[in-house]
C-alpha cells in the first residue's frame, strides 16, 4: 500500500505522521514545490518510527512526480492556506491552477490511483478534479465533512458535558461557513437523540459554533488547522486502504442524489477499497433539506468561478 500526500505543509505532514502511526501502509511519499521541504519533513517523521513504533516508510521529494508512480491513494493538500477574515471560496483563483496541475501529474504516473482533494475551496477543487482528469467519478474524493463531523461532535460533547466517545453525529452539505449542514436531527448520545438533553436554543448554537469552526481556528492560529484535518484525512485513508466500508460524509459527484446534479457535495457515503463504494440516502428533516438546497446553489456559484 503506497500512499502519497501532496503539499508539506502542516496539514500534509499531519496526515502523513497519522497515516504513518497507523501502520497500515507500507509507504508513504510527501511531494513538495518547495526545494528540500517535503525530504526534511519526511526525515523528521522517520526520526519518530522507533519511537511510535511504526515501520511505514517515509520519503520526501521536490516535485518529482515519479517517486509518486504507481500510488494506490494520492491525497492534495496543496495550495494557499486560509488566513483570518478569508473564506474558503477567496482561495480559487490561486488552489485551481495548482490543483488541476498537480491532479494531472499524480494520475498520470498513476492511472489507478484514488485521489482525496483536501485544497480549498474543497468542494469546488472536488469538481475541477472531476472535469479534468479521466478517473471515475468513485475514485475522487473530497475530504471536508469528515472534518466537520468531528467539529459538530466537539461542539455537542461541549455543551451536553459527555465524553465524545459517547457522542455520534454527522455534518453534510458545502465545506463552507454557510453550506455546512449538521444533522441534529440524527445527532445522538448512546442512541438518543440529543434533542433530549439540551434545549433547541443551546442545540443551534452548537450548529453555528461547528459552522465557524475553521474560521475559528484560523482566527486564533492566524492559519488554517491542522491537526484535525490531518487526522481525518487518515481516517478516509485507512478506510479505503483497509476495505473497511466505513461510512463517512464526504464531497462526491452526484447524480440526482439528494435531488442534486453535477456538483460535488458532502453526502454519506461507504468506503472501501474501490474508493466511494456508494451513496447513502439518509432522510432529512424540512430544514435540513432547504438548507442543504442552498448549500448546492452556494457550491454550483463557486464553480462558475472555474475556468473550464
Amino acid at each position: 500500500m503506497k500512499v502519497t500526500v501532496v503539499g508539506a505543509g502542516a496539514v500534509g505532514a499531519s496526515c502523513a505522521e497519522y497515516i504513518a502511526i497507523k501502520n497500515f501502509a507500507s509507504e508513504v511519499v510527501i511531494l513538495d514545490i518547495k526545494e528540500g521541504y517535503a525530504e526534511g519533513k519526511a526525515m523528521d517523521l522517520m526520526q519518530c518510527a522507533s519511537l511510535n513504533g511504526f515501520d511505514t516508510k517515509i520519503t520526501g521529494s521536490t516535485n518529482d512526480y515519479s517517486k509518486t508512480a504507481n500510488s494506490d491513494i494520492c491525497v492534495i493538500t496543496s495550495g494557499i492556506p486560509r488566513k483570518p477574515g478569508m473564506t474558503r471560496e477567496e482561495l480559487i483563483g490561486i488552489n485551481a491552477g495548482i490543483v488541476k496541475s498537480v491532479s494531472s501529474s499524480l494520475v498520470e504516473h498513476s492511472p489507478n490511483t484514488i485521489l482525496i482533494v483536501v485544497s480549498n475551496p474543497m468542494d469546488t477543487m472536488t469538481y475541477l478534479v472531476h472535469k479534468t482528469t479521466d478517473l471515475p467519478k468513485h475514485k475522487i474524493i473530497g475530504m471536508g465533512g469528515a472534518l466537520d463531523s468531528a467539529r459538530f461532535k466537539y461542539r455537542l460533547a461541549e455543551a451536553l458535558n459527555a465524553p465524545i466517545s459517547d457522542i455520534d453525529g454527522m455534518v453534510i452539505g458545502g465545506h463552507s461557513d454557510k453550506g455546512m449542514v449538521p444533522l441534529t436531527s440524527h445527532a445522538t448520545r448512546n442512541s438518543i437523540n440529543v434533542s433530549e438533553f439540551i434545549s433547541e436554543e443551546r442545540l443551534n448554537q452548537v450548529k453555528e459554533d461547528t459552522k465557524v469552526g475553521g474560521a475559528t481556528l484560523t482566527k486564533l492560529l492566524g492559519t488554517s488547522a491542522w491537526y484535525a484535518p490531518g487526522a481525518a484525512v487518515s481516517g478516509l485513508v485507512q478506510a479505503i486502504a483497509c476495505d473497511q466500508k466505513k461510512m463517512f460524509p464526504c464531497s462526491t459527484l452526484l447524480d440526482g442524489e439528494y435531488g442534486l446534479s453535477d456538483l460535488c457535495i458532502g453526502v454519506p457515503v461507504i468506503l472501501g477499497r474501490n474508493g466511494i463504494e456508494s451513496i447513502v440516502d439518509v432522510p432529512l428533516s424540512a430544514a435540513e433539506k432547504a438548507h442543504m438546497i442552498e448549500s448546492a446553489e452556494g457550491v454550483k456559484k463557486t464553480n462558475g468561478l472555474l475556468e473550464l
